[in-house]
């Protein structure tokens, strides 16, 4: 998720900004690009831009009990997986739509190359079936490894899960998955 000289420098801006409320713009300006293509691709755009603000106003209300042991892109990432969590009524709605259309709400987060586009647009509407019918937990650990791109133990540290159970969980959703894709596509 992010360098270890880029977790001290975000622990050091927390508790810059206890004195100096400007200091914590800093970790908007790292954090909030990443969270919000994540964000979008779970729950589409008008939500996203609501739900970074939301993680980040509630980041910075809760900045004093940020004690820098976990690292700040997880705890931030903690807070956002709650908030998406309050959504996945409409995260699940969005992944239906997209199985019985073929169109994607978040097409423009899909994939940049043509060739991409073409494979997501194929096996999208599978796969948003398939996504859809995940326990919401299991759905956002794996979601959190494939679109967040944070590894096991981040994802453990942002949903306050043991190692072990998001490890389980990921598999579970990944057997799921696999089992909604042609076979060609599980070879990976």
């Amino acid at each position: 998720m992010s360098h270890t000289r880029d977790d001290r420098d975000d622990s050091r801006i927390v508790a810059a900004s206890l004195e100096d409320t400007e200091a914590f713009g800093e970790l908007f300006r790292r954090h909030a690009p990443r969270l919000h293509a994540y964000i979008s691709r779970r729950l589409g755009r008008t939500l996203a831009d609501d739900l970074v603000s939301e993680t980040f106003t509630t980041a910075f209300r809760r900045r004093d009990r940020f004690d820098g042991r976990t690292d700040f892109g997880a705890w931030l990432w903690g807070i956002a997986s709650n908030l998406i969590a309050k959504h996945h009524r409409q995260e699940t709605r969005m992944y239906r739509a997209f199985a019985r259309t073929g169109v994607d709400p978040a097409e423009d987060a899909v994939a940049e190359r043509a060739s991409d586009r073409a494979s997501a647009a194929a096996l999208g509407p599978r796969l948003a079936k398939a996504l859809a019918s995940l326990r919401p937990q299991d759905r956002n650990a794996v979601l959190l490894l494939a679109w967040g791109e944070m590894s096991y133990a981040e994802i453990a540290a942002a949903l306050d899960l043991p190692l072990g159970t998001v490890k389980a969980k990921i598999h579970r959703a990944r057997i799921k998955l696999r089992s909604a894709l042609p076979k060609e596509h599980n070879d990976g």
